[in-house]
């Protein structure tokens, strides 16, 4: 087990990477303040994964609040059935809340964490590939809504974050591939030299070599907690990590939460701001290709749907948390491992990548 640390000053806590995981009752206690638990999880994760956990727990008052599971059960109705079952098993402001599942869950119960009393501990254990190297670090909690992807939130830290790698033995292909841009992504915004190490080793990730995923969990998570550790409320320096989220978030509020998956979508928005900054003469053609080559390597989507428009497109872009004063302010690439966050781009420069032929660029490379 590796164990790593997201330094908040008294908030500070680690992040637990290791093999079964699950059953080590040591990892949990400390960060446990009452008697009471609430295990958060779904229908899909609590089959394979709650028993473990409980064993885990033996000697608290343990309930279960099992989720529907979806991107498309993001939303306020289905936290309320959080809040249902923490009033009706009386839960008080010593409980502690564990988030057993993906992202959505991580997200969900964060929210609901942050809000029940005003304010209850939670541990973030992350089942998917993406929220053990992306949403379970960082504190960003929240809901979906119909205008815009995570428009409703709070920044909430966890006590710990657990990273059982065993759990991604039964994650289906294409969860792992829409982790893998989420590991892609901090290549390309911070680490170059993490960039040419997955270009070494894709297949191998994508067969779910242990050793090799530890190994880009660890480098993920590292890179997430430098960054969050100095810029915890994405003031400046956080928002790099959101390259290819707001052409991402577009995409996924258009089709539909769930269509896509959030992985997916970000993949494709990624190649629209590695081409946007090809297009500003940041990257060359080659730097733009290789990057576009190793998200189609991970089995990710390289080409936006098909249906969408640059008028779709700036509509839901014009809803983005990363705006200011009606700015479209976007995370581009001045170059391989260094992203800047920025509004001063040409405007025709923007629709010439919303109506840039996509599936060409893809069949060329």
């Amino acid at each position: 087990m590796r164990t790593l640390t997201v330094d908040l000053a008294e908030r500070s806590y680690p992040i637990h990477i290791g093999t079964d995981l699950l059953r080590q009752a040591q990892l949990f206690a400390p960060h446990i303040a009452g008697r009471k638990v609430a295990i958060v999880t779904n229908t899909t994760v609590a089959p394979l994964y709650l028993e473990q956990l409980r064993a885990a727990l033996h000697g608290y008052e343990v309930s279960e609040i099992i989720l529907p599971d979806g991107e498309s059960y993001k939303n306020w109705e289905t936290l309320q059935l959080i809040f249902d079952a923490l009033l009706r098993d009386k839960h008080d402001r010593k409980t502690t809340l564990i988030a057993l599942g993906g992202g959505v869950i991580g997200d969900m119960t964060g929210f609901a964490a942050a809000c029940y009393q005003r304010g209850v501990a939670f541990i973030q254990v992350p089942t998917t590939l993406l929220a053990q190297v992306d949403s379970s670090v960082g504190g960003k909690t929240g809901i979906n809504h119909p205008l815009g992807k995570n428009m409703v939130g709070a920044f909430y830290q966890p006590q710990a974050v657990v990273i059982d790698t065993a759990t991604l033995s039964t994650l289906p292909p294409r969860e792992l591939s829409a982790g893998l841009a989420e590991v892609i992504k901090y290549g390309l915004i911070c680490d170059e030299p993490f960039l040419t190490w997955l270009e070494q080793h894709m297949a191998q990730l994508c067969g779910l070599d242990n050793p090799l995923m530890s190994e880009a969990i660890e480098r993920s998570c590292l890179a997430k907690a430098k960054v969050v550790s100095a810029d915890e409320r994405e003031s400046g320096v956080r928002a790099t990590l959101n390259l290819g989220h707001t052409f991402g978030h577009a995409i996924e509020t258009e089709q539909g939460y769930g269509v896509w998956l959030h992985g997916e979508a970000v993949a494709a928005g990624t190649v629209m701001a590695l081409e946007m900054s090809y297009q500003l003469d940041w990257l060359t053609l080659a730097q733009r290709d290789r990057g576009i080559r190793l998200l189609e390597q991970a089995g990710l989507p390289v080409v936006p749907p098909a249906n969408m428009t640059a008028e779709t497109f700036l509509a839901h872009m014009a809803v983005d948390k990363k705006n200011i004063d009606g700015q479209i302010r976007l995370v581009l690439l001045r170059r391989l491992g260094e992203a800047v966050v920025t509004a001063d781009y040409p405007a025709d420069i923007l629709h010439k990548v919303l109506t840039t032929d996509y599936p060409a660029i893809a069949s060329s490379i």
